[in-house]
């Protein structure tokens, strides 16, 4: 929906399924309800998460005009996409598997290409569009300096070869889409630091003088078209698990001029550790309760000297509960925004009135799209039907803005 900032909506990762019918089940069990209640007087778009499977079964044109009827008759509209998961996402162990494949692969760029395909065609005419990705690879997954390096290389490469056909598409259609990085803990990038050394010495440095060459432009126009079409997804969790901060990073894009494509408005777990031990022991089992099989569940701990320590998943994390030298805990769950408070852990909301804060205050970006997706964390007092969590989620963000 039209919110003062931009567009605000709510990822569809939410709803289980991995091929087209059924996402667009639904979408058509779930949209409108949710649509009435937060947007009654106006459209309102969808932040469409699509496998690789339902992206080439929503491709076929039979499929793709049944959706842009029901998109019109229901008064919707797609802006952003998620392109992350490429696989199943829902009831199986995904945990690293959600950077697969890659971006060293050509099946993703298969598959992004194919997602900004349809985008381009649902796209309202006039709107930007945009689609969230994997920060090019899981960096476990490299046992040296070297490989990951050149795994850097290689996912840039396959990067840039996205960048030219979103190019191309501009200049030709005038449809303007972007590709929007998201950093994650344990992605290749992770950070705000991370992307813009990324972006600067390696992204920028392998594509302007191909770019400048292809459209006939000069070096620096071919680099102002690279920032236009590959941009940064800023998902406050991720952000906030870093314990970055988050005016310092924004306002570091801003001077750099690289753009902000999309805020995934998203909340971690965060806790206190305390020097009691009966405390601290109620942290670990407030914790240990979170800890599932599905997905990663990175945490990054605070030391008292201000240094981290990155754990790969949560039982690691557990397993050094007792740590005197640390004194706080963030850890990767994407719980619900509405509420800070989970027992004796809380979330990371006030990262995300910090970061609306500034949206209000001088918009860095018109995508705005809710991702949360670990509803059954809630204390059961707080549970709600989906559709009501879902409304209530965006009711929330509408009111700060």
């Amino acid at each position: 929906m039209r919110v003062a900032t931009g567009h605000l909506t709510y990822c569809t990762n939410i709803h289980p399924g991995e091929n087209w019918p059924s996402h667009f089940a639904a979408l058509k069990n779930n949209f409108s309800s949710i649509k009435a209640r937060v947007s009654a007087g106006g459209a309102m778009g969808i932040g469409l998460r699509l496998s690789n499977v339902a992206s080439i079964e929503l491709e076929n044109p039979a499929s793709l005009a049944g959706f842009k009827q029901w998109l019109a008759d229901n008064d919707a509209y797609v802006f952003t996409m998620n392109g992350f998961p490429y696989g199943e996402f829902h009831d199986t162990a995904v945990k690293d598997q959600v950077h697969a494949p890659d971006w060293t692969t050509r099946l993703r760029v298969d598959y992004t290409l194919r997602m900004f395909r349809i985008l381009a065609d649902l796209l309202p005419k006039g709107m930007d569009g945009g689609i969230s990705t994997s920060p090019l690879s899981y960096k476990h997954w490299y046992k040296t300096t070297g490989q990951l390096e050149q795994a850097k290389i290689s996912a840039t490469a396959n990067i840039l070869l996205v960048a030219e056909e979103l190019i191309k598409t501009g200049l030709e259609k005038g449809v303007i889409m972007h590709l929007d990085i998201e950093p994650e803990p344990d992605g290749v990038l992770e950070t705000g630091e991370e992307f813009i050394n990324w972006y600067e010495n390696v992204l920028l440095p392998q594509g302007t003088e191909n770019i400048a060459r292809k459209f006939n432009v000069s070096a620096g126009e071919a680099a102002e078209l690279i920032k236009q079409h590959i941009t940064l997804c800023y998902d406050v969790c991720h952000f906030a698990i870093g314990y970055e901060p988050h005016r310092q990073v924004i306002d570091e894009l801003a001077a750099r001029g690289l753009k902000v494509g999309k805020i995934q408005i998203s909340a971690a777990l965060n806790a206190l550790l305390s020097e009691d031990t009966d405390l601290r022991e109620d942290v670990k089992n407030a914790f240990a309760r979170f800890d599932e099989s599905t997905y990663l569940h990175q945490v990054v701990a605070k030391k008292i000297n201000g240094k981290l320590i990155r754990y790969p998943d949560l039982p690691e994390a557990l397993a050094d509960i007792e740590n005197p030298l640390v004194e706080q805990w963030r850890a990767h769950f994407h719980v619900p925004i509405f509420t800070e408070e989970y027992g004796p852990v809380q979330s990371t909301q006030g990262d995300i009135l910090a970061v609306l804060a500034i949206q209000k205050e001088q918009p860095f970006t018109t995508h705005l799209e809710v991702e949360t997706y670990t509803w059954g964390v809630l204390p059961d007092a707080k549970k709600l039907p989906i559709n009501d969590s879902i409304v209530r989620e965006l009711n929330w963000v509408k009111d700060q803005l």
